[in-house]
């Protein structure tokens, strides 16, 4: 990693924090625990060697630590000095949503992304105790990443890329495009709804519990401030 060549502490911290793919790692681990595989899905253009290497330095660094999850699976989890950086990524986050929002490109409209944030940020318990099998329909997808499946039970949300079995309690149907900008904030539920833009069938629990469900963050109700060009 390359070195400022300074002794300031701004230098020092950005050295280490402004190094490409950290923040995220440390975003995604203020959500709480996650494994190696965990942490691939949230940053798919990085390489396992280069993911391994990174988090072998921030070990080192003593901003996260590894961490028995049970289960005979070790993890990762943010130290106090990861802790204290979470805000940081958080703020960097609240100044995106209101200063870089823009009609998405080509290369940033990311399925495997899309996918992942969902079932990380899934409230599973917004059914109470009940199972609930929701099926995602990708309409602009092709046939083999057209159907995604979020089995919720036992407090847990699970992502599966084949139908679990079992009653499916609740149907989606929107683009990749659509469901971006709906988890990213530029379109409320409500909206989309309102818009034909997603569809949302199914019983009547379950479609009354969905956007508890989707439990999109405060950041996502950020406005954007980007003037219109």
């Amino acid at each position: 990693m390359k070195s400022y060549g300074q002794y300031c502490p701004v230098a020092k911290a950005a050295e280490l924090f402004c190094e490409r793919w950290n923040a995220l790692i440390i975003r995604d681990l203020a959500a709480g625990p996650c494994r190696f595989t965990d942490l691939q899905r949230g940053v798919p253009l990085m390489s396992p060697s280069l993911l391994s290497s990174r988090l072998k330095w921030l070990v080192d660094e003593g901003v996260i630590a590894r961490q028995d999850l049970g289960e005979k699976r070790s993890g990762y989890i943010l130290t106090e000095a990861g802790r204290e950086f979470a805000p940081l990524v958080e703020a960097l986050g609240i100044w995106g949503q209101r200063w870089t929002r823009r009609d998405l490109r080509d290369h940033e409209i990311d399925l495997g992304l899309l996918v992942w944030s969902l079932e990380r940020s899934a409230n599973p318990l917004a059914f109470g105790k009940k199972r609930c099998l929701i099926r995602l329909e990708l309409s602009d997808q092709i046939k083999a990443k057209r159907l995604w499946w979020f089995l919720n039970q036992k407090g847990h949300c699970e992502l599966c890329v084949d139908d679990p079995g079992g009653d499916v309690n609740l149907y989606l149907a929107c683009t990749l495009p659509d469901a971006i900008h709906i988890v990213r904030g530029d379109l409320s539920p409500e909206q989309a709804i309102d818009t034909q833009r997603l569809e949302v069938l199914g019983d009547g629990w379950a479609s009354r519990a969905f956007t508890k469900w989707l439990n999109l963050g405060p950041i996502t109700k950020v406005a954007s401030r980007r003037a219109t060009r």
